[in-house]
């Protein structure tokens, strides 16, 4: 093999990786965006009389009556595929996020952080 043709198939590796790279989740901006995006309703702030402050987490108290987190940080069952759902259809008073707002990948990295925060990694 020529060194050019070994030069041209390390680049090639070396692009390819580095696009794979950056395609793969990442937890540390999931935690950012989760923080920017999904805290809002979905944080585990707590009232005085010990409820969750934020719509989202208070919902999700009512809703599961303790079978289930409140918090989606501490949720094993959210998979990256229902995180992407409910985020892009919406779910009771949840409204639809479109992809201008959170991207796919935005999408896929917090839900590698919720995985890697419920310890479901």
């Amino acid at each position: 093999m020529s060194r050019a043709a070994l030069w041209m198939g390390t680049l090639s590796a070396l692009v390819a990786g580095t696009a794979l790279a950056q395609s793969l989740p990442s937890t540390g901006r999931g935690h950012v965006l989760f923080q920017q995006k999904c805290q809002p309703c979905h944080g585990t702030e707590r009232s005085d009389q010990g409820h969750a402050m934020l719509p989202g987490t208070d919902a999700l108290r009512l809703k599961y009556r303790g079978s289930l987190p409140a918090a989606l940080e501490q949720r094993k069952d959210l998979t990256p595929v229902a995180l992407w759902t409910f985020v892009r259809r919406g779910v009771g008073s949840m409204p639809p996020f479109r992809k201008s707002e959170l991207s796919d990948a935005d999408i896929a990295d917090i839900a590698a952080w919720i995985a890697a925060a419920s310890g479901n990694r």
